[in-house]
């Protein structure tokens, strides 16, 4: 048994909406019925209905042309449509590429040039370019997969009742603001080594999601049931043992994490969560696994 997401009631044979991926009974399945965006990407994409010709007449064709060629990779059914509408995995998307092109500049130009880059610097915050590249950069694959992992489940949901937009400020004012706050630590402290990774931005989203909805249900390591509160917090317990005694975060091999960022990104996540709570419905359940994670701080 499921409950529709458009109107709260129980339904033992519930349908999945398969562009907004929504549950539905069966008075709302239809796309028109519970206000699909799936409405809005639907543009004719096959041209079947437009010839385009009032487009040429008023931009000599090339609008038009460029146009349809943009629906068709983007609009329903074209090869890039999983993309339209959805921020949460275009941003996982750039994470992937950025990584494999700190690969290839580490290889052709050195580490300097890739510490310049893709890291944000206590001892270069100048250097604004690596306020936005450091939230797409990480420290090695495990570190990108295990923010992948957690931007995949959680990020598609909170850009659902946020859109798209907003979830892009939120994913990059969340990384700037983690970023940023490792490099006000690093100042007073005195430990100038540099940042990055994507976690702030999703510490963010799953503070938004634990304000929502704390007892949503995920499986951590796919296996074992938990309340999403306790996983929020618990990593969040973890980011400030390992603040206050970063000798234990060594121990365990995450002495190299800007666990001030984690927190960072927590808090606005928190704060945000509460401007949305009442204005929205999210699922009871969800899986999830993974867990977040050198000389680079990664967050």
């Amino acid at each position: 048994m499921a409950k529709c997401d458009a109107c709260g009631a129980d339904e033992n044979m519930p349908y999945q909406c398969r562009r907004c991926g929504q549950t539905f009974c069966a008075a709302h399945r239809l796309p028109e019925n519970h206000d699909c965006p799936g409405l809005d990407d639907w543009d004719d994409p096959s041209g079947v209905f437009d010839s385009g010709f009032d487009d040429s007449v008023e931009s000599g064709g090339r609008t038009s042309k460029a146009r349809g060629m943009v629906d068709k990779l983007t609009g329903t059914g074209g090869p890039l449509s999983y993309f339209r509408g959805n921020m949460a995995y275009t941003l996982l998307g750039l994470m992937w590429i950025t990584f494999l092109l700190q690969l290839i500049v580490n290889v052709l130009f050195g580490p300097a040039v890739f510490t310049a880059v893709f890291t944000l610097s206590p001892a270069h915050p100048e250097y604004l370019w690596t306020w936005i590249t450091s939230i797409f950069s990480h420290g090695g694959l495990y570190h990108l997969a295990a923010n992948s992992i957690a931007l995949f489940f959680f990020g598609p949901i909170v850009e659902r009742y946020t859109g798209s937009k907003k979830f892009l400020l939120l994913f990059l004012g969340a990384g700037m603001a983690a970023g940023l706050g490792h490099v006000g630590v690093a100042l007073l402290t005195g430990d100038y080594t540099p940042v990055l990774g994507a976690s702030g931005a999703v510490f963010a989203i799953l503070g938004v999601l634990t304000i929502l909805n704390p007892d949503m249900k995920v499986l951590l390591f796919f296996v074992l049931p938990i309340p999403l509160y306790i996983l929020t917090f618990g990593f969040a317990a973890i980011s400030v043992l390992f603040l206050i005694d970063p000798s234990a975060a060594g121990t365990v091999g995450m002495g190299d994490v800007a666990h001030f960022a984690h927190l960072v990104g927590l808090v606005i996540g928190l704060w945000y969560g509460r401007k949305l709570k009442g204005e929205v419905r999210v699922p009871n359940q969800l899986q999830f696994g993974g867990r977040g994670g050198g000389g680079r701080r990664r967050f």
